[in-house]
């Protein structure tokens, strides 16, 4: 098992990567998060990796961090996701804005990642909760009520990204009703 690479960034072709290790170049696909915090080409770099053993192929797949291969590990353990499923929520999403998603059971937020469809959204949820939901404390700081979960649909609603509305309720106080939350997310977002 191959866990853990560090080389020359040789080559970048979204989502893939050539990295060449003391002569040998391993191709490694990496989710959008890790792609864009990549150092240029010719420079040093380290990943964690997960090698994904197929009938028909050998997938490395490459991580900037040990929460998104950890993440990337608990997807493809579920039914019905797969290791490229996995990447794409991993690129659609960062673990936080998934991990407030499973704690606030939003299905919503998952089925804008290409490739989600309601009933995967629902077992992902369902799978996933309790394993990432719990680190939410840790991971976003967002507030656990239903009337923050109403405004962080109605900003998604509205066009906002995952980031933009995360951060905007940071500025909502706890115990806000959903129109004066949804007022102060919205004051918020326009100072930003």
């Amino acid at each position: 098992m191959i866990g853990r690479l560090s080389g020359i960034l040789f080559e970048k072709n979204p989502p893939n990567l050539l990295v060449d290790c003391n002569g040998v170049g391993y191709e490694v696909a990496v989710p959008m998060s890790t792609f864009y915090n990549l150092p240029g080409l010719g420079e040093k770099v380290v990943l964690l990796t997960h090698l994904a053993i197929r009938e028909d192929a050998h997938i490395l797949f490459g991580f900037g961090t040990a929460e998104e291969r950890n993440t990337f590990k608990e997807l493809i353990k579920i039914s019905g996701v797969g290791a490229r499923t996995a990447l794409a929520i991993l690129s659609g999403m960062s673990v936080a804005d998934l991990a407030q998603a499973v704690t606030l059971q939003e299905a919503g937020r998952l089925t804008r990642v290409p490739g989600i469809g309601k009933k995967t959204a629902e077992r992902l949820l369902l799978e996933l909760k309790g394993k990432l939901g719990a680190d939410l404390g840790a991971a976003g700081g967002a507030v656990h009520t239903d009337a923050s979960a109403d405004v962080l649909n109605a900003l998604l609603a509205l066009g906002y990204s995952d980031k933009e509305a995360t951060l905007a309720m940071k500025q909502v106080p706890k115990d806000a009703s959903v129109s004066d939350g949804i007022k102060h997310a919205l004051k918020a977002l326009s100072k930003a």
